[in-house]
Protein backbone atom coordinates (compact mmCIF):
# COMPACT_ATOMS: atom_id res chain seq x y z
CA UNK A 1 0.00 0.00 0.00
CA UNK A 2 1.23 3.44 -0.97
CA UNK A 3 3.88 2.26 -3.40
CA UNK A 4 3.87 3.43 -7.04
CA UNK A 5 4.45 1.08 -9.96
CA UNK A 6 4.92 1.76 -13.67
CA UNK A 7 2.57 0.29 -16.33
CA UNK A 8 3.87 -0.14 -19.87
CA UNK A 9 2.11 -0.82 -23.21
CA UNK A 10 3.41 -1.62 -26.68
CA UNK A 11 2.18 -2.67 -30.18
CA UNK A 12 0.26 0.48 -31.13
CA UNK A 13 0.84 4.16 -31.73
CA UNK A 14 -1.14 5.77 -28.90
CA UNK A 15 -2.44 4.42 -25.59
CA UNK A 16 -5.24 5.29 -23.20
CA UNK A 17 -5.46 3.71 -19.74
CA UNK A 18 -8.54 3.13 -17.60
CA UNK A 19 -9.02 4.03 -13.91
CA UNK A 20 -7.60 7.49 -14.47
CA UNK A 21 -4.13 6.21 -15.18
CA UNK A 22 -3.77 8.61 -18.11
CA UNK A 23 -2.30 8.20 -21.55
CA UNK A 24 1.00 7.12 -22.96
CA UNK A 25 3.02 4.02 -23.42
CA UNK A 26 4.19 4.22 -19.78
CA UNK A 27 2.22 5.46 -16.79
CA UNK A 28 2.74 5.32 -13.00
CA UNK A 29 -0.06 4.21 -10.69
CA UNK A 30 -0.48 3.89 -6.89
CA UNK A 31 -3.55 1.82 -6.23
CA UNK A 32 -4.70 1.26 -2.65
CA UNK A 33 -6.46 -2.00 -3.46
CA UNK A 34 -6.17 -4.74 -6.06
CA UNK A 35 -6.91 -3.01 -9.40
CA UNK A 36 -7.09 -4.06 -13.07
CA UNK A 37 -5.90 -1.43 -15.56
CA UNK A 38 -7.05 -1.72 -19.21
CA UNK A 39 -5.06 -0.02 -21.93
CA UNK A 40 -6.55 0.77 -25.40
CA UNK A 41 -3.97 0.98 -28.15
CA UNK A 42 -4.62 2.73 -31.49
CA UNK A 43 -2.42 2.17 -34.53
CA UNK A 44 -1.73 4.44 -37.53
CA UNK A 45 -4.87 3.23 -39.31
CA UNK A 46 -7.09 4.16 -36.38
CA UNK A 47 -7.59 0.53 -35.48
CA UNK A 48 -7.85 -0.22 -31.73
CA UNK A 49 -7.24 -3.16 -29.46
CA UNK A 50 -6.96 -3.63 -25.69
CA UNK A 51 -5.02 -5.40 -23.02
CA UNK A 52 -5.04 -5.26 -19.26
CA UNK A 53 -2.82 -5.76 -16.23
CA UNK A 54 -3.89 -6.44 -12.65
CA UNK A 55 -1.95 -4.86 -9.77
CA UNK A 56 -2.24 -6.74 -6.47
CA UNK A 57 -1.76 -4.44 -3.45
CA UNK A 58 -0.27 -6.02 -0.33
CA UNK A 59 -1.16 -4.37 2.98
CA UNK A 60 1.67 -2.97 5.09
CA UNK A 61 2.75 -4.93 8.12
CA UNK A 62 1.54 -3.61 11.47
CA UNK A 63 4.85 -2.99 13.21
CA UNK A 64 4.76 -2.43 16.99
CA UNK A 65 7.72 -1.19 19.05
CA UNK A 66 7.75 -1.59 22.84
CA UNK A 67 10.21 -1.03 25.69
CA UNK A 68 10.67 0.51 29.12
CA UNK A 69 9.51 4.10 28.76
CA UNK A 70 11.67 5.44 31.59
CA UNK A 71 15.10 4.42 32.88
CA UNK A 72 17.68 5.87 35.25
CA UNK A 73 20.93 7.36 34.01
CA UNK A 74 23.49 4.61 33.43
CA UNK A 75 20.89 1.87 33.02
CA UNK A 76 20.05 -0.08 29.87
CA UNK A 77 16.70 -1.29 28.58
CA UNK A 78 15.48 -3.77 25.99
CA UNK A 79 13.41 -2.64 23.00
CA UNK A 80 11.17 -5.13 21.21
CA UNK A 81 9.43 -5.10 17.82
CA UNK A 82 6.73 -7.34 16.36
CA UNK A 83 4.43 -7.60 13.34
CA UNK A 84 7.01 -8.11 10.56
CA UNK A 85 9.71 -10.53 9.51
CA UNK A 86 12.89 -8.46 9.82
CA UNK A 87 13.63 -5.27 11.76
CA UNK A 88 16.15 -2.44 11.53
CA UNK A 89 16.48 0.16 14.31
CA UNK A 90 17.90 3.67 13.99
CA UNK A 91 20.29 5.48 16.37
CA UNK A 92 22.75 2.63 16.08
CA UNK A 93 20.52 0.20 17.97
CA UNK A 94 21.12 -2.51 15.37
CA UNK A 95 18.82 -5.13 13.86
CA UNK A 96 16.50 -7.78 15.18
CA UNK A 97 13.23 -8.01 17.01
CA UNK A 98 14.95 -7.34 20.38
CA UNK A 99 17.80 -4.88 20.99
CA UNK A 100 19.45 -3.47 24.14
CA UNK A 101 20.07 0.29 24.39
CA UNK A 102 21.63 2.55 27.02
CA UNK A 103 20.87 6.16 26.05
CA UNK A 104 22.34 9.02 28.10
CA UNK A 105 19.53 11.43 27.18
CA UNK A 106 15.88 11.12 26.15
CA UNK A 107 15.91 9.22 22.84
CA UNK A 108 13.30 8.08 20.31
CA UNK A 109 14.10 4.80 18.57
CA UNK A 110 12.38 4.05 15.22
CA UNK A 111 12.17 0.49 13.94
CA UNK A 112 11.48 -0.41 10.32
CA UNK A 113 9.79 -3.78 9.91
CA UNK A 114 9.74 -5.66 6.61
CA UNK A 115 7.29 -8.49 5.93
CA UNK A 116 7.52 -11.48 3.56
CA UNK A 117 6.24 -9.41 0.64
CA UNK A 118 8.99 -6.82 1.12
CA UNK A 119 6.49 -4.32 2.45
CA UNK A 120 7.73 -2.01 5.17
CA UNK A 121 6.23 -0.09 8.04
CA UNK A 122 7.62 1.70 11.08
CA UNK A 123 6.92 2.35 14.72
CA UNK A 124 8.88 4.12 17.42
CA UNK A 125 9.41 4.10 21.16
CA UNK A 126 10.79 6.94 23.28
CA UNK A 127 13.07 6.14 26.21
CA UNK A 128 13.17 8.86 28.89
CA UNK A 129 16.42 8.99 30.88
CA UNK A 130 16.03 10.24 34.45
CA UNK A 131 19.10 11.77 36.05
CA UNK A 132 20.35 10.24 39.30
CA UNK A 133 19.55 12.06 42.55
CA UNK A 134 22.34 14.03 44.19
CA UNK A 135 22.48 12.30 47.56
CA UNK A 136 24.39 14.07 50.35
CA UNK A 137 25.25 12.41 53.67
CA UNK A 138 26.26 14.55 56.65
CA UNK A 139 27.03 13.98 60.29
CA UNK A 140 29.49 14.83 63.03
CA UNK A 141 32.84 13.74 61.61
CA UNK A 142 34.43 13.17 65.03
CA UNK A 143 32.56 12.08 68.15
CA UNK A 144 33.29 10.82 71.62
CA UNK A 145 32.09 7.34 72.52
CA UNK A 146 28.32 7.57 72.44
CA UNK A 147 25.66 8.50 69.92
CA UNK A 148 25.81 10.62 66.77
CA UNK A 149 23.12 11.66 64.29
CA UNK A 150 23.60 11.16 60.54
CA UNK A 151 21.43 12.91 57.95
CA UNK A 152 20.90 12.53 54.20
CA UNK A 153 19.26 14.74 51.59
CA UNK A 154 18.61 14.90 47.85
CA UNK A 155 16.29 11.89 47.40
CA UNK A 156 12.93 10.60 48.60
CA UNK A 157 13.88 7.53 50.62
CA UNK A 158 17.14 6.46 52.22
CA UNK A 159 18.78 3.18 53.23
CA UNK A 160 21.92 3.17 55.41
CA UNK A 161 24.42 0.34 55.72
CA UNK A 162 26.11 -0.99 58.86
CA UNK A 163 22.71 -1.55 60.44
CA UNK A 164 21.98 2.17 60.72
CA UNK A 165 18.47 1.69 59.34
CA UNK A 166 16.33 3.82 57.04
CA UNK A 167 15.26 7.42 56.89
CA UNK A 168 16.73 10.85 56.25
CA UNK A 169 18.04 11.00 59.84
CA UNK A 170 19.45 8.08 61.85
CA UNK A 171 21.19 7.77 65.19
CA UNK A 172 24.35 5.68 65.38
CA UNK A 173 26.71 4.75 68.20
CA UNK A 174 29.89 3.30 66.66
CA UNK A 175 32.59 2.07 69.01
CA UNK A 176 35.34 2.53 66.43
CA UNK A 177 35.90 4.60 63.30
CA UNK A 178 33.10 3.68 60.88
CA UNK A 179 32.07 4.74 57.36
CA UNK A 180 28.32 4.81 56.75
CA UNK A 181 27.03 4.67 53.16
CA UNK A 182 23.49 5.85 52.38
CA UNK A 183 21.58 4.88 49.23
CA UNK A 184 19.00 7.47 48.23
CA UNK A 185 16.12 6.67 45.88
CA UNK A 186 14.12 9.41 44.15
CA UNK A 187 10.52 9.46 42.92
CA UNK A 188 11.59 7.88 39.61
CA UNK A 189 13.19 4.92 41.39
CA UNK A 190 16.70 6.15 40.49
CA UNK A 191 19.40 5.56 43.09
CA UNK A 192 22.65 7.18 44.10
CA UNK A 193 24.91 6.96 47.14
CA UNK A 194 27.06 9.06 49.44
CA UNK A 195 29.12 8.21 52.52
CA UNK A 196 30.17 9.84 55.80
CA UNK A 197 32.95 8.62 58.07
CA UNK A 198 32.53 8.94 61.84
CA UNK A 199 35.78 9.01 63.82
CA UNK A 200 35.33 7.81 67.43
CA UNK A 201 37.55 9.25 70.16
CA UNK A 202 37.73 7.22 73.42
CA UNK A 203 36.56 8.79 76.66
CA UNK A 204 39.28 9.93 79.07
CA UNK A 205 39.93 7.77 82.13
CA UNK A 206 39.22 10.24 84.91
CA UNK A 207 40.48 9.22 88.37
CA UNK A 208 39.54 11.03 91.58
CA UNK A 209 41.53 10.69 94.80
CA UNK A 210 40.63 7.99 97.32
CA UNK A 211 37.71 8.26 99.71
CA UNK A 212 38.68 9.44 103.19
CA UNK A 213 37.36 10.39 106.63
CA UNK A 214 38.10 13.67 108.43
CA UNK A 215 37.10 15.16 111.75
CA UNK A 216 34.41 17.76 111.92
CA UNK A 217 35.84 21.20 111.23
CA UNK A 218 38.89 19.96 109.40
CA UNK A 219 39.65 20.33 105.68
CA UNK A 220 41.26 18.04 103.14
CA UNK A 221 42.48 18.22 99.57
CA UNK A 222 40.86 16.15 96.84
CA UNK A 223 42.28 15.79 93.33
CA UNK A 224 41.61 14.34 89.89
CA UNK A 225 43.76 13.17 86.98
CA UNK A 226 43.41 11.66 83.52
CA UNK A 227 42.16 14.71 81.60
CA UNK A 228 43.27 18.27 80.87
CA UNK A 229 40.38 20.17 82.48
CA UNK A 230 38.26 19.33 85.51
CA UNK A 231 34.97 20.64 86.87
CA UNK A 232 33.67 19.70 90.32
CA UNK A 233 30.11 19.74 91.58
CA UNK A 234 28.90 21.06 94.94
CA UNK A 235 30.03 24.52 93.88
CA UNK A 236 33.74 23.73 93.97
CA UNK A 237 34.47 25.09 90.48
CA UNK A 238 37.28 23.93 88.24
CA UNK A 239 40.81 22.64 88.65
CA UNK A 240 42.56 19.36 89.25
CA UNK A 241 42.72 19.91 93.06
CA UNK A 242 40.23 21.32 95.54
CA UNK A 243 40.29 21.95 99.30
CA UNK A 244 37.03 20.96 100.98
CA UNK A 245 35.64 21.25 104.53
CA UNK A 246 32.33 19.40 104.49
CA UNK A 247 30.12 19.53 107.60
CA UNK A 248 28.55 16.17 106.75
CA UNK A 249 29.32 13.15 104.63
CA UNK A 250 29.68 14.43 101.06
CA UNK A 251 30.38 12.88 97.67
CA UNK A 252 32.16 15.09 95.17
CA UNK A 253 31.81 14.32 91.44
CA UNK A 254 34.47 15.55 89.04
CA UNK A 255 34.01 15.81 85.27
CA UNK A 256 37.23 15.57 83.26
CA UNK A 257 37.55 16.82 79.66
CA UNK A 258 40.36 15.72 77.33
CA UNK A 259 41.94 17.46 74.33
CA UNK A 260 39.23 16.06 72.02
CA UNK A 261 36.46 17.53 74.16
CA UNK A 262 35.42 14.09 75.39
CA UNK A 263 34.24 13.85 78.99
CA UNK A 264 34.13 11.26 81.74
CA UNK A 265 33.51 11.38 85.50
CA UNK A 266 34.70 9.95 88.79
CA UNK A 267 33.85 10.70 92.42
CA UNK A 268 35.37 10.85 95.89
CA UNK A 269 33.45 10.44 99.14
CA UNK A 270 34.51 12.43 102.23
CA UNK A 271 33.10 11.15 105.53
CA UNK A 272 32.97 13.59 108.44
CA UNK A 273 33.61 12.28 111.98
CA UNK A 274 31.57 14.29 114.49
CA UNK A 275 33.17 14.69 117.95
CA UNK A 276 30.32 14.30 120.57
CA UNK A 277 30.16 16.36 123.79
CA UNK A 278 29.12 13.60 126.21
CA UNK A 279 31.20 14.22 129.32
CA UNK A 280 34.47 13.48 127.59
CA UNK A 281 37.43 15.25 129.27
CA UNK A 282 41.01 15.51 128.17
CA UNK A 283 43.96 16.07 130.55
CA UNK A 284 46.62 16.99 128.08
CA UNK A 285 49.43 17.39 130.61
CA UNK A 286 49.11 13.83 131.83
CA UNK A 287 47.88 12.52 128.45
CA UNK A 288 44.87 11.06 130.21
CA UNK A 289 41.61 10.67 128.28
CA UNK A 290 38.43 9.78 130.15
CA UNK A 291 34.77 9.49 129.33
CA UNK A 292 32.33 9.91 132.18
CA UNK A 293 28.95 9.22 130.67
CA UNK A 294 27.60 5.77 131.31
CA UNK A 295 25.64 3.76 128.78
CA UNK A 296 27.66 5.18 125.83
CA UNK A 297 30.15 3.32 123.66
CA UNK A 298 33.20 5.30 122.61
CA UNK A 299 35.58 4.86 119.71
CA UNK A 300 38.70 6.96 120.08
CA UNK A 301 40.14 8.55 116.99
CA UNK A 302 43.35 10.51 116.80
CA UNK A 303 42.38 13.21 114.30
CA UNK A 304 46.00 14.34 113.98
CA UNK A 305 47.41 10.94 113.20
CA UNK A 306 45.46 9.47 110.29
CA UNK A 307 42.40 8.72 112.42
CA UNK A 308 43.81 5.58 113.98
CA UNK A 309 41.53 4.13 116.64
CA UNK A 310 42.96 4.44 120.16
CA UNK A 311 42.41 1.25 122.19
Amino acid sequence: VGDATPLNASGASTYTWSNGAGTGASVSVSPIANTTYTVTGTDGNGCENTDDVTISVNSLPTVTATGTASICEGESTTLNASGASTYTWNNGAGTGSSVSVAPTTNTTYTVTGTDGNGCENTDDVTVTVNSLPTVTATGTATICEGESTLTASGASTYMWDNGAGTGASVSVAPTSNTTYTVTGTDANGCENTDAVTVTVNPLPTVTASADETICEGESTTISASGAIAFTWDNGLGSGSTQTVSPTSNTTYIVTGTDANGCENTDQVAISTQIVPDNGVTLEADNVTITANSSGIDYTWIDCDNNFQAIP
